[in-house]
């Protein structure tokens, strides 16, 4: 991506990515209603120019929050699986990577259903892209249960997704490695339900 340098040396895609990494801390951290475009801007230290000339408005920034968040899960899926040889150890690889993120200091739960629960409209651009990422979380766990025994794996599918749910929850209520060992093992169960 090229960058346009403004007056004083700035770099525009410096002072986007510098507004994104405040907001996405910030909204993580405390809720996406609870912050305002004015204290993004203060710790963010750009203008309020600055912030309308990248996003149209909060939203906008809560959807570029929630499209980074996507992209590095994503990736994080991807990174997980490259190590593992057969389709049951993809599945348990993604799923120690969600516990390594529910171990992980600052832990708060799952961005996505953090911010379905303050966008509960499902026609609302937000909670879209909410049920875009789990989709794609759905359909990723379905395809690679598919490859761990016969018969139809969405049901197990359906069922990691619920546990990873409940893990996330619970991540943040509880002592996160008693979570993720509990968590880990729902897993197993499933892996061993689709292998019998």
């Amino acid at each position: 991506m090229t960058q346009s340098t403004k007056p004083g040396g700035t770099s525009t895609s410096q002072a986007r990515a510098r507004l994104l990494a405040t907001a996405t801390r910030i909204f993580y951290a405390e809720g996406i209603h609870s912050v305002g475009v004015d204290r993004i801007i203060a710790e963010a230290q750009v203008t309020r120019a600055t912030l309308y000339r990248h996003f149209k408005g909060k939203e906008d920034l809560v959807l570029a929050y929630l499209d980074l968040a996507d992209r590095e899960m994503r990736a994080q899926a991807e990174a997980a699986q490259a190590g593992a040889e057969s389709a049951a150890d993809k599945v348990r690889a993604v799923c120690r990577a969600i516990t390594a993120g529910i171990q992980s200091p600052g832990f708060r739960g799952c961005a996505f259903l953090n911010a379905a629960a303050e966008y509960p409209d499902r026609e609302h651009p937000v909670h879209r892209a909410v049920l875009t990422h789990r989709q794609w979380f759905l359909e990723t766990v379905t395809e690679l249960l598919a490859k761990t025994g016969e018969g139809p794996a969405e049901p197990a599918g359906r069922h990691l997704v619920m546990l990873r749910d409940g893990a996330m929850a619970s991540g943040c209520l509880a002592d996160p490695v008693l979570v993720s060992e509990t968590f880990l093992e729902g897993v197993e169960g499933i892996l061993l339900a689709r292998a019998a």
